[in-house]
C-alpha cells in the first residue's frame, strides 16, 4: 500500500484522488503468489460422510499489490505486506503496462507485516521500463493533523 499526499493552500476537501492515482500509478504494482497447501477432505473417498477424511495437496493463489521503491545494478526492489508473500512457493509482479515477471522475495520483518521482492533487470522488458517508476516516498513526519492522504493499493 503507498501512502502520498497532497499539499495545496485550498481548502480542505480539494483532493483529488484522480490526479495522485494517476501519478503513482507507474509505482504501483500487482503481486500474485502460488503455494501447495494440505487440505483436508472430510468427506470420505467417496463422497460420504464420516471419520475417514483424507488430507490432498491443493494450489491455493493470494494477490495483493506493492510499490517500487529502488532499482540498484542488478533487481527492482518492490515493498509489499509480508502476509501476501507468506509462505508463497512462486512470487509474480505484474507491471502497470500487464506485464509480469517472476519475483525473488529478498527479505522481510513478520511483525512489522513488511517485505521486500525483486525482479531481476535483466528480465524487465525495455517497454516496461519506459512505464515503470521507483515511487517518490514522502514522510509522515511532513503532515499535519487534519490534512488529506489516499492509500493507493489492493
Amino acid at each position: 500500500m503507498s501512502l502520498i499526499s497532497q499539499q495545496s493552500d485550498t481548502a480542505k476537501g480539494s483532493l483529488d484522488v484522480s490526479d495522485i492515482a494517476a501519478e503513482a500509478l507507474p509505482s504501483i504494482v500487482s503481486i500474485t503468489t502460488k503455494s501447495v497447501q494440505d487440505v483436508q477432505n472430510y468427506l470420505g473417498y467417496y463422497g460420504f460422510g464420516g471419520s475417514q477424511g483424507y488430507t490432498t495437496q491443493q494450489e491455493v493463489e493470494g494477490s495483493g499489490s506493492g510499490i517500487i521503491v529502488g532499482k540498484n545494478d542488478d533487481n527492482l526492489l518492490i515493498a509489499t505486506n509480508y502476509h501476501v508473500v507468506s509462505g508463497a512457493d512462486t512470487v509474480s509482479v505484474t507491471c502497470i503496462d500487464g506485464e509480469t515477471y517472476a519475483a525473488t522475495v529478498n527479505g522481510y520483518d513478520e511483525d512489522k507485516d513488511l517485505a521486500v521482492v525483486s525482479v531481476p533487470l535483466s528480465d524487465i522488458s525495455d517497454d516496461t521500463m519506459d512505464q515503470i517508476e521507483v515511487a517518490t516516498i514522502g514522510s509522515s513526519d511532513d503532515l499535519k493533523v487534519g490534512e488529506q492522504v489516499v492509500a493507493i493499493g489492493n
